[in-house]
């Protein structure tokens, strides 16, 4: 289990916290510090099963005040997004093929 992580969350710590209240063992990403590649963000929304845009944190300043309006392909999208993890949305949860946003965090026992 990967669980794409903000410390500064309280939904990510939140999510943390019912996976290891599971008894989960989870390798945690702290993609602020460690942005995802580009190939890692496609793997993401294939397995999510959405669109690159679908991953944005749309009330993040930084899209309000660059990305807002503007129309871009996925993979300016996932190029947008690797250069700027600060806008993905969070947290991010894959267990093998199957992922989740855990919005709200008791979305993450979907994938136990």
């Amino acid at each position: 289990m990967i669980l794409y992580f903000n410390p500064e969350c309280s939904k990510c710590q939140e999510a943390y916290a019912l996976i290891q209240s599971h008894g989960k063992t989870v390798e945690v990403v702290d993609y602020l510090n460690q942005p995802p590649s580009i190939e890692t963000l496609r793997d993401i929304v294939r397995v999510l099963g959405i669109a690159p845009k679908e991953l944005i944190r749309k009330k993040e300043i930084l899209f309000l005040e660059n990305y807002e309006g503007k129309t871009f392909s996925d993979e300016e999208w996932l190029k947008i997004l690797s250069d700027n993890p600060i806008l993905l949305e969070r947290p991010i949860v894959i267990e093998g093929n199957r992922a989740i946003i855990g919005r709200p965090p008791k979305k993450v026992l979907e994938l136990f």
